[in-house]
């Protein structure tokens, strides 16, 4: 197996809990927070969103799916434009609601698709190239691609865990 079908592999895994996460909820649960000053499912997800089309179109040298596909329009969420969440207050958490989950799994679905297209064009070498120097060591983009995995599958997994917190007090 090639390091490029394992990132697949991972970012496809990544998809799934996003999925998971959101599926059959409705706007009251998606951007219901379960304590003062904790994010919601659906800030987590569109916040791994964010991260991961930033970051792959920043590595890969491609447009961000948020701007190019005109998802930021569509949300409608009055942040900076290239906001990703990151460093987030409480206040800027609660501004990030959603109308569906399919607008959450349509973004998702774009920037997944788009990171796809640019790991399958991965040659072995291409995972040494810096993309990053502001680090000491600078950044590979295999280190970056593991970071953005990472990252995305521990907020997937802070997702689900938001929804079964809000689907028990339901209960």
């Amino acid at each position: 197996m090639h390091a490029k079908d394992i990132l697949i592999d991972g970012f496809g895994r990544i998809r799934e809990e996003v999925h998971a996460a959101v599926a059959g909820l409705g706007p009251d649960v998606l951007n219901a927070r379960p304590a003062p000053g904790a994010n919601s499912v659906a800030w987590l997800v569109w916040h791994l969103t964010r991260i991961q089309d930033d970051h792959v179109a920043d590595a890969f040298g491609l447009d961000q799916v948020w701007l190019a596909q005109d998802f930021e329009k569509r949300f409608a969420l009055g942040l900076p434009r290239r906001d990703t969440g990151y460093g987030h207050t409480p206040a800027q958490v609660a501004e990030v609601r959603v109308g569906s989950a399919d607008l959450l799994t349509g973004y998702y679905d774009a920037v997944h698709a788009q990171s796809l297209e640019a790991l399958r064009a991965l040659r072995a070498q291409d995972l040494e190239r810096i993309v990053d120097e502001r680090w000491d060591p600078p950044v590979s983009l295999g280190v970056r691609l593991v970071s953005v995995l990472s990252d995305d599958l521990q907020h997937a997994g802070q997702a689900a865990y938001v929804r079964g917190l809000l689907q028990s007090t339901d209960a």
